[in-house]
């Protein structure tokens, strides 16, 4: 099991999961951003103040992360921008399934299934994209498809050639 899991391929599929999840998540945030504040006044986690600058920013750290991992620019540091905001949905829906507070999570749509019954699949769906994500993060292997180059790293001349 850990050698398919430390397999080069098994971290490319992870990371192009998380990063075609992530850019196409981000795309109906950017397209309608006031929308987005809504479903984030939703949370009721945030003071107002703050909404329209989570409803901003965050759609488009989602984007630039999930393109860095599609693309294979820096993929350890956008896996742990993706494992950061994962924290973040994790926690957002936890407190919220506790409190009881039926709301829109705002994942890959708005008006989507946001309620209370939904939120334990969202949670499980939320910690398997967290494990794939650890699995980019902590790969110490050689990376296909990455754009960003070998530097500092002593090739063999298999590696190299």
């Amino acid at each position: 099991m850990k050698r398919i899991l430390c397999h080069p391929l098994m971290e490319l599929a992870f990371r192009w999961l998380l990063g075609l999840t992530f850019v196409y998540s981000s795309l109906h945030k950017i397209a309608d951003p006031a929308q987005f504040a809504k479903i984030v006044f939703g949370y009721a986690l945030f003071p107002p103040a703050a909404i329209n600058l989570i409803a901003i920013t965050v759609p488009f750290v989602e984007l630039t992360a999930g393109a860095a991992l599609l693309l294979g620019i820096w993929p350890r540091p956008a896996a742990l921008i993706v494992e950061a905001l994962l924290l973040l949905f994790v926690a957002i829906l936890s407190i919220n399934l506790i409190r009881g507070v039926e709301f829109d999570c705002g994942c890959f749509a708005f008006g989507g299934a946001g309620h209370i019954s939904a939120i334990p699949q969202f949670l499980a769906r939320d910690l398997l994209y967290f494990l794939a994500g650890l699995q980019v993060l902590l790969f110490s292997g050689r990376r296909r498809w990455c754009l960003t180059p070998l530097k500092g790293r002593n090739l063999s001349a298999a590696e190299a050639g």
